[in-house]
């Protein structure tokens, strides 16, 4: 899909708002260029990017095993708090090992059926945050969890931001 046309039709199909200015936003929300596709799947009330999709093999075929990845300038502080908290710690702590491991097979699942047919490069590993137990990163879990994902650790971090946000 090489058309604009095209590409706005592929994202009113996926239920996505195409967004002319992305780019240039996602760019500055990660302080970089984007290295591979990625699809806007969550915004703010403004239409700020919160959560993107990102393609599960980089443009220069580097395997990419974070799927959601947490942009939103609030959620990612608020995020950040809270793992500096100790926050990983208490939400393994907290969720139950067999569905956590359950969210991880489901996580890769997901991305690597949107690995490319006839890919025969490297391929990405792991689960949630690129790892295949236990919790490595609050912000991949939360924006799993924002973008419809059944994650445990998600739901955890969103009612703990949620008790801090209503004190």
């Amino acid at each position: 899909m090489d058309h604009p046309q095209d590409l706005q039709e592929e994202e009113e199909k996926e239920g996505l708002t195409l967004n002319p200015g992305d780019d240039e936003q996602v760019e500055a929300l990660l302080g970089r260029a984007p290295r591979g596709s990625y699809e806007v799947v969550v915004r703010a009330d403004d239409g700020t990017p919160r959560v993107l999709r990102n393609a599960p093999i980089l443009d220069d075929g580097t395997p990419m095993p974070t799927r959601y990845w947490l942009v939103g300038p609030d959620d990612v502080m608020q995020v950040s708090r809270l793992e500096s908290a100790g926050g990983v710690r208490r939400a393994e702590a907290a969720v139950d090992p067999i569905d956590l491991a359950d969210a991880h097979r489901r996580y890769a699942d997901e991305r690597d059926a949107a690995i490319p047919d006839g890919h025969a490069g490297h391929r990405p590993s792991a689960g949630v945050g690129g790892t295949r137990r236990g919790v490595k990163c609050l912000h991949a879990h939360y924006a799993w969890h924002l973008a419809g994902g059944d994650d445990p650790v998600g739901r955890w971090v969103a009612e703990h931001l949620d008790a801090e946000n209503s004190t």
